[in-house]
């Protein structure tokens, strides 16, 4: 169990509703759905009401600092099932770039792999008490379109399984590249702040608004006004 996952969770019932996407860049078709996620019915780009308008009032900010620019939503609402097949898919590209075979692995090989997978993805849990943050629909993973509709270069993918993810890794860096791409996870970081999401601590593009996560992260940063979460796993 992970820290955040310890914070209750009081659901407030608030619908899960489409993103506008119109008002977004946003990859199409979606990039778990090209790998084979079983999405079924239930579209990725959906998130709780409160989720959508706080993200809009994000890419108002970004408006006013840069014209032009816009947030690019990569990926939203995850049910469970797709969680699962992207721990498991993450797990088997892991394997396959260490030049292992999955069934000759050893337990110690094994554990170290899946340790590396839960450093990024979440338990695909189907306890109500631990949902998986994006399966809640109050967590989006986001980055930058420029200007001229390119996406801005933030030092690392989204998703990649290793230390440049972290959201600081560039930070005291002297290199003009490096603090480039600082500033650009700043940029990032200060207009969903604004817009009262918080951001997951090991990762640059994720951020959430009134999941467990959020709630724990805000009882980090004020311990004198302590809060639940609103949103539990939808379906």
């Amino acid at each position: 169990m992970k820290p955040y996952q310890q914070i209750a969770i009081v659901e407030c019932g608030e619908p899960l509703i489409k993103i506008p996407l119109e008002l977004f860049a946003v990859e199409s078709p979606h990039p778990y759905e090209k790998l084979g996620a079983p999405y079924g019915e239930h579209s990725p780009y959906y998130l709780r009401e409160s989720v959508i308008d706080n993200l809009i009032q994000a890419q108002n900010y970004l408006h006013l600092l840069l014209g032009g620019w816009r947030i690019q939503i990569f990926d939203a609402y995850r049910p469970v099932s797709v969680q699962q097949f992207m721990v498991d898919y993450s797990f088997a590209q892991l394997v396959q770039q260490r030049g292992l075979i999955g069934v000759d692995l050893s337990p110690n090989q094994r554990q170290e792999i899946w340790e590396l997978v839960y450093e990024i993805w979440a338990v695909p849990s189907l306890d109500a008490q631990t949902p998986p943050p994006h399966s809640t629909g109050a967590a989006v993973d986001v980055t930058l379109v420029n200007d001229r509709g390119q996406i801005v270069n933030m030092g690392s993918a989204i998703d990649e399984l290793s230390e440049r993810s972290h959201p600081d890794y560039y930070a005291n860096s002297s290199h003009p590249q490096a603090k480039q791409y600082h500033a650009h996870r700043q940029l990032l970081l200060n207009v969903m702040l604004k817009a009262g999401f918080q951001r997951n601590p090991k990762e640059w593009w994720h951020f959430s608004f009134g999941d467990q996560m959020w709630a724990w992260l805000n009882n980090q940063a004020n311990q004198a006004n302590s809060c639940t979460a609103r949103y539990g796993r939808v379906i």
